[in-house]
């Protein structure tokens, strides 16, 4: 068996009489790309504080790849964190700081130059690599950070709401270079992030904070399969005839509209004798008779769903 990438073993963090994160463990498996998931103030910041080891636990630990992160330096260029918020210094070229970072984890100037390159190209900020990080928008910022903690080959990448800010055509490329990182199994990357349909779509497994316990640790798979859901993405929103319709089908026990990824969450009452798949056909082909046609159909619930009946437990 693989070991885990990742061991958070029994962590709590007090802030005077408040506990941050109370009692925490768990394990994030290797070459996965995991996902770290709370409302705000549940703990996640302090939880990658901690394992870059900016804080301290009060008590418990954490292991990447078997060092405790005490040691920290035994992890150099094994272990990349970009923060919500990565700064840059503001009058040096964003090419300089690249190459400087590049240096600081061993490598020679002339692989540096050719890594700040590829890096570069990979986010889409070649064009702007004379310019000062000041210069840059929101947006490229954040690609820059994602340059760098993608720099070398990082076996652990800790990646802090890594498409907010993004347009969704730079978005969509951070995804896809994650796809691909997942794809080939060649790092373990641990994302937060609050694009809950993002998370959906590129974690294996997930934990979820509340309050600073840990409520909820699944596979996405496991936390999302439900029989008797069915989520239905329509080419538009539905018109009030079109839905009404929809609620009156046989089969159909309640729809539900996601807000976020404008899904209908349709809740099916099966009859006896029949199955999802019959009921799911028959609204189909009645909704297609008024040229209702769905772009998708996803049998299960949203993540989001889980998260907010996750989150809304007594802890």
């Amino acid at each position: 068996m693989t070991a885990p990438a990742v061991v958070i073993k029994n962590v709590t963090k007090l802030f005077g009489r408040q506990r941050a994160l109370d009692d925490v463990s768990f394990e994030i498996p290797a070459n996965q790309v995991f996902g770290l998931l709370g409302p705000n103030g549940a703990g996640k910041t302090t939880m990658f504080s901690i394992m870059a080891n900016f804080l301290k636990p009060s008590s418990g630990s954490i292991e990447v790849l078997g060092v405790d992160v005490e040691h920290i330096g035994e992890l150099q260029g094994r272990l990349t964190i970009l923060p919500q918020d990565a700064l840059f210094q503001g009058n040096v070229p964003v090419r300089e700081q690249l190459e400087f970072f590049a240096r600081l984890n061993g490598m020679t100037k002339e692989a540096a130059t050719s890594e700040a390159t590829r890096v570069l190209e990979l986010v889409g900020l070649l064009e702007a690599q004379k310019k000062n990080a000041r210069a840059l928008s929101h947006g490229m910022t954040k690609r820059l950070g994602i340059a760098q903690a993608f720099m070398g080959k990082p076996e652990v990448i800790v990646l802090d709401e890594p498409t907010a800010g993004l347009d969704p055509v730079n978005a969509a490329a951070v995804r896809a270079l994650i796809a691909d990182i997942k794809r080939k199994a060649e790092a373990t990357i641990l994302i937060s992030s609050h694009n809950l349909a993002e998370i959906q779509e590129m974690c294996t497994t997930v934990a979820i904070l509340n309050n600073g316990k840990l409520v909820e640790y699944r596979s996405v798979k496991e936390l999302t399969q439900a029989t008797g859901v069915v989520r239905i993405l329509f080419g538009r929103p539905l018109a009030e005839l079109e839905l009404a319709k929809l609620r009156g089908l046989p089969g159909v026990g309640g729809v539900q509209i996601d807000p976020q990824t404008h899904e209908y969450h349709i809740t099916l009452a099966i009859p006896a004798g029949s199955t999802s798949d019959t009921v799911v056909s028959n609204l189909i082909a009645e909704l297609a008779k008024g040229g209702v046609i769905p772009r998708s159909v996803k049998e299960g619930s949203s993540l989001e769903e889980k998260f907010l009946e996750a989150t809304a437990r007594p802890n």
